[in-house]
């Protein structure tokens, strides 16, 4: 895949593919649609996302609300615009088969997405975190891998994971990655974690944590899978991202791209392009053939980093 920039809009924005070719407008090399699952639903009851202005951050337990693969890929259909498209699949909340579900999303939209994310990683579906485990996690990248070949298709696809996990859980995730040749990883979901927030009050509200908070533990998670998974392996670094500043800390930490979401919550719709241009000048000052030419100058520094 050719991305015109390494900034892309995260999954959880735009569930339905609403929007992605406007997102593209606004300075995206790339924009990822869902989470999608095979059925629609409405998700958890509401109210279920909580703004935590002090902090630049949200909480939501969303639940995978969506329209379901009919209507995405109906919609998909009527595009008349190119760019890089991911398509980021999950599971029914009362499927009694799972990994089921996300073989029926390879299936659906393999032939329709520039990428597939299989994302496991949600805090918001009951008992979805334990796909990251390594028996179900080769159970899981077996059976997407097979369903891939039956479409014929060669449409790569990513992993995304939570950043609540310890040093054997990335051991067994690197491997199962790098044993079944999976093309890519993205780090991270939203944390669990409430560590240093300033909104205490809104703090105790269930749910995934993302935006600024989110940042020094994500970085850190994608580090140290950079340094597990070597040199080649694509990495998307997601969590926290708000600046040109902190996509460079991305990409200085091992990511090849970067997505961002609740910072654009709060510096609204110009925010990419403030980026992208940041990028830029970042590289014509230290005279870099191309952004790519620091990934990873802070590996080291970043996966040493103590977390709370």
């Amino acid at each position: 895949l050719r991305f015109p920039n390494p900034l892309g809009m995260a999954a959880g924005y735009d569930k339905n593919g609403e929007v992605p070719d406007a997102l593209l407008r606004l300075g995206f090399g790339f924009a990822e649609v869902g989470t999608v699952t095979p059925l629609p639903q409405p998700g958890n009851p509401k109210p279920r996302i909580f703004r935590l202005m002090s902090d630049r951050a949200v909480i939501n337990r969303l639940g995978f609300n969506n329209e379901g693969h009919a209507a995405l890929a109906e919609r998909l259909a009527k595009r008349r615009r190119g760019g890089v498209l991911g398509i980021n699949i999950g599971a029914n909340k009362d499927s009694a088969d799972r990994i089921a579900d996300y073989e029926a999303g390879v299936r659906a939209f393999a032939r329709q997405a520039s990428y597939l994310t299989v994302n496991i990683s949600s805090p918001n579906t009951p008992g979805l975190r334990a796909l990251q485990s390594r028996e179900a996690l080769a159970e899981l990248l077996a059976r997407v891998l097979a369903a891939r070949s039956e479409t014929g298709a060669t449409t790569p696809i990513f992993l995304k994971i939570a950043p609540d996990l310890v040093d054997a859980d990335l051991d067994d995730i690197a491997a199962e990655l790098l044993a079944q040749k999976l093309e890519g990883l993205i780090v991270s979901n939203t944390t669990l974690s409430r560590a240093g927030l300033e909104d205490l009050a809104t703090a105790k509200e269930a749910g995934g944590l993302s935006g600024r908070p989110l940042f020094r533990r994500s970085t850190a998670m994608l580090a140290r899978m950079r340094q597990r998974l070597g040199r080649d392996f694509p990495l998307v670094g997601v969590g926290g991202v708000d600046s040109a500043e902190t996509a460079l800390e991305k990409i200085r930490a091992g990511a090849d791209l970067v997505q961002l979401y609740t910072g654009m919550i709060y510096a609204g719709p110009g925010l990419p392009g403030e980026i992208v241009s940041g990028l830029s000048r970042h590289a014509a000052k230290e005279g870099l053939a191309s952004i790519r030419d620091i990934r990873g100058s802070g590996t080291e520094r970043w996966a040493s980093t103590k977390l709370d």
